[in-house]
């Protein structure tokens, strides 16, 4: 069969299952039935597709994903999350806009601790939406950093879609993670810088308010008991693997370690909270490793089809420079993102577009970073955004999704114009990398 009728019926198929409301996983083992039969040779096939399947969630590199959800889960479940926040609480003292600016800083060391964008958006919806309208903000300034600081988790370690992104493209676990911690930490930066922007032009939006006032015995305090010790677990993802310590999968056991010998410590480790970490651990990698089960098989198909092969060398034929190409590989992932989740998404593209990189000469970690970003930005993008219907769920009534959307605008021009510096200064993203490499 030639290889263009061959990549309709794959991509076209999984398109289709998806639109008619299948669930990723069955929309992709569906296809690949169908694949398999066609151009693998029937029952041998299958049993090939099975063996394949055993394979790719069998594979070591997997591992940091479900102790990255347990981690994420009994930070927020025991209430350690909660001391962090209440002890940068004490530090914003009355500047205009406290909350906002609470919300970036909590975030961003949420994120650093959680590795879910979808627990950190829903923490800070949860805590800070009721509280900023009490004091009068506007819905653009509540919504827009809650949802933007939210999404910093897929690329600031420990982040699990950037452990299964560096699987799927055979990437280095620990070298795509590190390559998030700068990035993501000009990316906070930029927030802070949009949000004062915003309050310049509209001081309304964030009225001002007295809050007490604490002492500086209060702030160490806060600081020493309920921030600093969490730093015993960001050394254990990220000091690690930065020191050549540890693998990812290794960071990733000690890191969860350290959140238990913490809430031990602070005496919340309870039977309550453990049962619904597993159970929300439990769920979140299942779905996930049943996913990984059908991506495998998908990309061998469009490999042997020669699929793969035809579609890089057509678009290496075209008169384009390689950041043209990669323009269009972004533009073709913001698209997705409207219409996807960020798994299929990456399903879809890894097997066609990092041969493609390879070829036109980027690093490839770079471009997972980049990737990242893109995926990031798909969960702001209406229609389908899933942080936009988080948004909307811990809003007050009345919250429209395209409000919501229009409020998260600037934050994802800042992504958009974080990508381009990338771009144009890969080295940022790569130092780090670099440096675990020596």
């Amino acid at each position: 069969m030639d290889w263009a009728l061959a990549a309709s019926l794959m991509f076209g198929g999984v398109l289709l299952f998806l639109g008619i409301g299948m669930p990723v996983a069955f929309a992709f083992f569906c296809i690949n039935i169908v694949g398999v039969v066609v151009f693998m040779g029937g029952l041998a096939g299958i049993d090939q597709m099975i063996a394949n399947a055993t394979d790719a969630v069998t594979t070591f590199t997997l591992a940091p994903v479900p102790l990255f959800v347990i981690m994420g889960e009994l930070f927020f479940h025991t209430g350690l999350a909660m001391r962090v926040f209440d002890a940068l609480d004490k530090w914003m003292g009355n500047i205009r806009g406290r909350l906002t600016y609470l919300t970036i800083g909590g975030g961003t060391l949420f994120a650093a601790l959680s590795g879910s964008s979808l627990a950190n958006t829903a923490l800070l919806g949860a805590l800070m939406v009721p509280e900023m309208l009490k004091r009068g903000y506007k819905p653009y300034i509540i919504n827009g950093p809650i949802l933007s600081t939210g999404g910093l988790a897929m690329i600031i370690p420990p982040s699990s879609l950037a452990v299964l992104l560096a699987s799927l493209a055979r990437l280095d676990v620990g070298a795509l993670l590190m390559a998030g911690v700068i990035p993501g930490v000009i990316l906070a930066g930029m927030y802070v810088a949009m949000v004062r922007i915003q309050l310049a032009l509209d001081p309304d939006a964030a009225p001002a308010y007295d809050v007490p006032r604490a002492s500086w015995g209060e702030k160490i305090q806060a600081l020493v008991v309920n921030v600093l010790p969490m730093g015993l677990v960001v050394f254990a993802v990220i000091g690690l693997i930065l020191l050549g310590w540890a693998t990812p999968s290794e960071a990733a056991a000690f890191g969860t370690v350290s959140v238990v010998v913490l809430a031990i410590l602070y005496r919340c480790l309870t039977w309550t909270a453990i049962v619904r970490s597993m159970k929300g651990a439990l769920a979140v990698t299942a779905m996930t490793f049943f996913i990984l089960l059908g991506s495998t098989t998908f990309s061998q198909i469009v490999a042997y089809t020669g699929a793969t092969t035809s579609i890089i060398k057509i678009a290496l034929g075209y008169d384009l420079s390689p950041y043209m190409l990669l323009l269009l590989m972004l533009l073709a992932l913001l698209v997705l993102g409207m219409f996807m989740d960020q798994l299929s998404m990456m399903m879809l593209t890894i097997p066609i577009f990092f041969p493609l990189i390879i070829q036109l000469g980027f690093e490839p970690i770079w471009f997972g970073l980049v990737m990242l970003l893109a995926l990031e930005l798909s969960l702001a993008t209406p229609p389908f955004g899933l942080l936009l219907f988080i948004m909307v769920g811990v809003g007050p009534p009345g919250t429209r999704l395209g409000a919501v959307a229009l409020a998260a605008m600037p934050y994802i021009g800042c992504t958009l114009l974080l990508i381009l510096i990338l771009t144009a200064f890969p080295g940022i993203a790569l130092w780090l990398p670099n440096h675990i490499a020596k």
